[in-house]
């Protein structure tokens, strides 16, 4: 026999995955919170795919701005 409650685990991924469908802007924001402690899956797992390409853009082009300024 099944049984079909939801372990607490499952029930906080379920409100977290609510709550950044509901709310894009503090999901970005909880995004970097997350990077200042350290935890670059829940970083990118939080911002999707457009908010990792952004943040892959704006490190390749940080990056060329250094080379060419501090040839």
């Amino acid at each position: 026999m099944q049984d079909n409650k939801e372990t607490p685990e499952q029930i906080r991924e379920r409100l977290r995955q609510e709550e950044l469908r509901s709310n894009p802007t503090g999901n970005m924001n909880d995004a970097f919170n997350r990077a200042n402690r350290g935890n670059l899956s829940d970083l990118v797992g939080s911002l999707g795919w457009k908010g990792t390409g952004i943040l892959i853009l704006v490190i390749i082009i940080g990056f060329i701005i250094v080379s060419i300024f501090f040839k």
